[in-house]
């Protein structure tokens, strides 16, 4: 019994120290995060954090790696496969931008790292690797639109992803300051409910275009010949 415990408290101490992490990165971002706080809300001790993760960098990149695996798992782990093209969209959507609301703290990383120019994002070697599955999937959904045509032909899956994410983190990081100069709450439901059935009006109805575009340049040019 004691050698089985012995076994599992490495990854039990580390998984602490990844949660005690979250919330002192969360709150005070990098610059202001302490190894001895995060240590001492771990039940364990400094040596044992830097054992694990080397320096303070090296777990503020692991606690970044696993918010953004623990993300694209909830994406990749959605069954659009039975669902009309628009529906899987919109199913995708509304889980996506329901997880950015129930998880602030992970736009709160986000923000920081930006503030760091993404710089310690980089030094992750398996970040990109979180994001090819989910990207796949919607291109699969698109390219089904397509092919039954519901959806415009061509359309760039990351470009559309990164709109979609744009939609509802957007709400949620700026939600005080919308609230500020608008006196408009979005952290009420009946607020986001309201919003998100808008966004995902704008995006079907971008899918569902025809190339306007095209047949614009197509007239144009008859105007021409003629």
């Amino acid at each position: 019994m004691s050698e089985h415990r012995v076994k599992r408290d490495p990854e039990g101490t580390r998984h602490r120290i990844l949660e005690a992490a979250i919330s002192q990165f969360t709150k005070m971002g990098l610059a202001g995060a302490r190894v001895d706080a995060i240590a001492t809300a771990a039940r364990t001790n400094e040596r044992m954090l830097y054992y694990y993760f080397e320096s303070k960098e090296g777990l503020y990149v692991a606690v970044l790696e696993a918010m953004y695996a623990k993300f694209a798992a909830l994406e990749g782990g959605l069954d659009l496969s039975g669902l009309q093209p628009a529906e899987a969209i919109r199913q995708l959507a509304t889980s996506i931008w329901a997880y950015l609301r129930e998880n602030p703290q992970w736009l709160c990383l986000i923000n920081n790292e930006n503030l760091h120019a993404g710089r310690y994002l980089e030094r992750s070697s398996r970040l990109r690797e979180t994001i090819s599955p989910v990207i796949d999937l919607l291109r699969v959904t698109l390219e089904r639109g397509a092919a039954a045509g519901e959806f415009r032909q061509g359309i760039d899956p990351l470009d559309f992803y990164v709109t979609l994410i744009s939609m509802g983190y957007y709400i949620v990081s700026n939600r005080f300051t919308i609230e500020a100069f608008a006196g408009r709450s979005y952290a009420e439901k009946r607020h986001q409910e309201s919003i998100a059935a808008m966004h995902i009006d704008m995006l079907l109805s971008y899918l569902r275009q025809v190339s306007s575009s095209v047949n614009s340049r197509h007239d144009a040019a008859e105007r021409d010949v003629a």
